[in-house]
């Protein structure tokens, strides 16, 4: 379950019941969850307890999806996908794993993305967002000069500004939702201490107790 409350319909925000009308049909999203994609649906219904959040949110889908932008689709895409995937957010993956199909990239394009370095199955335009985007997301922001360059070579400085927009967008979907445990994210630590057979303050596993390997 999402580490927040939920709101549906019952919050009387009509911006987002018209979302609702159109992910859920006539469910309520909270009691009866669940959308076409096969989500739980309850990243729309935690956004919803803060109604001009809901709005904020949903309107930066819009503007990555709206044909006004410059940004190669294509391209756009190899940066949320790579965000969700460096984040380490099921959900911005898994979701962009299908909107990298939408917009043509291949399986194997989408299957290079945890190991993009040496795969060559990317153009040289490709490379650089890519490497962009790990500069963004892993050095939070600090970018080399010779990637930028690289980037110059490819797009233009609006091109630019929306790829950057876009994908520190998506880079703050994903920390959200490991965050509040939404989505696919709903997951438990997997980074815990096993414990040893020998019981607690046994800790050393580099060498046995004694040469002979005796207590």
């Amino acid at each position: 379950m999402p580490r927040l409350k939920q709101a549906g319909r019952e919050a009387g925000n009509d911006y987002a019941n018209a979302v609702f009308d159109y992910l859920f049909g006539e469910r309520d999203p909270v009691k009866e969850p669940g959308t076409a994609t096969g989500t739980p649906g309850n990243w729309w219904t935690v956004f919803n307890i803060v109604p001009d959040a809901f709005r904020h949110a949903v309107d930066g889908l819009g503007f990555y999806r709206s044909p006004a932008r410059k940004i190669d689709a294509k391209l756009r895409e190899l940066g949320q996908i790579r965000a969700g995937w460096t984040v380490g957010s099921q959900f911005v993956f898994s979701q962009h794993c299908k909107a990298c199909r939408d917009v043509g990239l291949s399986e194997e394009q989408i299957g290079a993305i945890p190991n993009w370095q040496v795969a060559d199955c990317f153009s040289p335009a490709e490379r650089a967002v890519l490497a962009y985007t790990d500069a963004l997301v892993l050095q939070h922001g600090r970018v080399a000069d010779g990637i930028f360059a690289a980037l110059k070579e490819h797009l233009s400085d609006e091109e630019i500004l929306e790829f950057t927009y876009i994908t520190c967008t998506y880079m703050l979907h994903a920390v959200m939702c490991r965050a509040l445990r939404l989505e696919y994210d709903d997951v438990d630590e997997r980074v815990i201490e096993i414990p040893g057979p020998r019981g607690p303050g046994r800790g050393l596993d580099i060498l046995p107790d004694e040469p002979n390997g005796e207590d």
